[in-house]
């Protein structure tokens, strides 16, 4: 009989409810910081500035750039861009992958990084 008492006595515990809750929530919490150490944009202890890209080239497109800790958002409205401006140069991309930028009205022979190209 008393083993029987001994051991209804442990089911009825209301501390051990409360310890499996804690247990649970302490599970959800390591879970949580996990997802946020792993998110490159609202992890705080990340340097870096992050760029990034959701669905490029399409018209619901979404460029979101983080500097620091200041973060902007740009949305493509699906329109192609247009602007008023006049042509600055030409760049050229190398063989070894460089690249040089000619101001508008100088030539490629007057410009010495083309010079032996």
């Amino acid at each position: 009989m008393s083993l029987k008492l001994l051991h209804e006595t442990e089911t009825e515990d209301p501390i051990l409810s409360v310890v499996n809750l804690i247990d649970i929530f302490l599970v959800i919490i390591a879970a949580l910081l996990i997802t946020v150490a792993q998110n490159p944009l609202i992890n705080p202890f990340n340097k870096q500035d992050v760029t990034v890209i959701t669905d490029p080239g399409k018209p619901s497109m979404e460029v979101t750039i983080k500097k620091g800790e200041k973060i902007e958002k740009y949305k493509a409205n699906g329109s192609i861009g247009s602007g008023d401006g006049e042509k600055a140069g030409v760049a050229y991309r190398m063989k070894d992958g460089s690249m040089v930028y000619v101001p508008e009205g100088e030539t490629p022979a007057s410009a010495p990084a083309l010079a032996g190209q």
